[in-house]
């Protein structure tokens, strides 16, 4: 975490900033700052060299008034449970925002997954599925990929529960493999939706994306799809970082070859034709759209006064802290909110879960309409609710989110 800032504190912070800015029933909110459940598990696993290595996995299920629980899986030697409970809470939040029938919930083990084997790795994510059993299930919870973890990790997920169940369910996770029932155009989604809501937000405030100059904190997975999404929207990606370093080239970077880069070297720090420059400021490099898709609390009251760029799409969950948001939004800077702008990765999730429910395929052109709808959608109605309140899109997504779960936790009653 960044700056010691607690990333479960700064959850329950928002909440309360949005309590006081719109009529949220009391109850709702003091609930809300509170997971359902909270599973920690002790991982016994025989090591390739025959130790026997024990990890703390969690899995923590936020909140179900309006579906199933719905999270990724994070491997990460940093992997805390407050940074669990956070992730979970943000997932609460943005399948809210983006209206899809899920609750939020989140796990992860900690783990360092590259120096690990491919068959510890394995070992690890069935033992840690099959203590996880009872509480996971397609109407449930339902798992999907995350940091340190990717297709081949829900396949294995996938083949333990159903090899438990006695038949096959693909429907336990999303993010699977193609031929196993994943779907089409999931593994780009999040970086997807964070491009298409830095598009719309450079139209909203008259910005032309043809040349317009791009930054991304953290080349992952999501890093790279947006910044490729980006660049063939007409952009130009002038810097990008890893947890290496940063690299900038004003004449721009090919992502494709940025990529293939690190795929052969282990880091972007070192392309060809770019100047190296320290980790951190690339967050204050001269910009007009800056994506954080690090890891969260990287924009705080302390460096935020720092940041040139005119629109930020949030890429990572919880990049930017309350405080820090609402610096930014009195600067003028348009902030699209983790909750929104990478929602892209539960939605196309969701579209996963549904064809494999019915046990059908869509194509990637039908996947990306239904995404391309939902974005624009989704970023419209909490754009609508921050020019009426007159506050931060993060504040209006929060206030749209929360007033959904209102509505479904007050008709559907408190049981007993």
């Amino acid at each position: 975490m960044y700056d010691n800032v607690n990333p479960f504190e700064e959850v329950k912070k928002q909440i309360n900033i949005v309590r006081e800015k719109a009529d949220i029933d009391s109850t709702v909110a003091d609930q809300l700052k509170h997971p359902r459940q909270i599973i920690t598990v002790s991982i016994p696993i025989k090591m390739d060299n025959d130790d026997l290595k024990i990890f703390t996995g969690y899995r923590v299920q936020y909140n179900m008034w309006r579906g199933p629980y719905k999270g990724g899986i994070r491997y990460h030697p940093s992997v805390e449970l407050d940074e669990v409970k956070a992730l979970a809470a943000w997932m609460t939040f943005k399948t809210s925002v983006v209206d899809i029938p899920y609750g939020g919930a989140k796990g992860g083990i900690v783990c360092d997954p590259k120096t690990m084997s491919c068959t510890e790795l394995e070992r690890l994510t069935r033992r840690y599925t099959s203590m996880i059993m009872d509480v996971i299930g397609p109407f449930k919870d339902v798992p999907a990929p995350d940091v340190g973890t990717d297709s081949q990790t829900m396949a294995w997920i996938m083949d333990t529960y159903s090899s438990i169940k006695g038949y096959s369910i693909p429907e336990i996770v999303t993010g699977k493999p193609i031929n196993l029932g994943g779907s089409q155009g999931r593994e780009g989604a999040t970086g997807l939706s964070v491009a298409i809501c830095a598009r719309i937000a450079a139209n909203k405030i008259g910005l032309k994306l043809s040349g317009a100059r791009v930054a991304v904190q953290g080349y992952g997975k999501v890093g790279y799809a947006t910044a490729k999404s980006l660049n063939e929207m007409g952009c130009k990606i002038i810097a990008l970082s890893d947890t290496k370093g940063c690299i900038v080239n004003q004449k721009g970077i090919d992502p494709q070859k940025a990529k293939e880069f690190k795929n052969k070297t282990g880091s972007i720090y070192g392309l060809e034709g770019c100047n190296k420059i320290p980790l951190n400021d690339l967050l204050e490099i001269d910009c007009d759209i800056l994506v954080p898709a690090a890891l969260e609390n990287s924009i705080t009251e302390n460096n935020c006064d720092k940041i040139k760029a005119k629109i930020i799409s949030e890429g990572a969950n919880g990049p930017t802290t309350p405080k820090a948001d609402e610096t930014l939004f009195e600067k003028g800077v348009f902030v699209v909110p983790d909750v929104l702008a990478n929602a892209g990765g539960v939605t196309v999730s969701y579209f996963e879960w549904v064809q494999n429910l019915n046990r059908d395929r869509w194509s990637l052109a039908e996947v990306n309409k239904r995404l391309e709808e939902r974005m624009i959608n989704s970023f419209e109605e909490v754009h609508a609710f921050s020019e009426q309140m007159n506050a931060s899109m993060r504040t209006a997504a929060y206030v749209l989110a929360l007033k959904r779960l209102e509505e479904a936790h007050l008709k559907l009653g408190l049981f007993p």
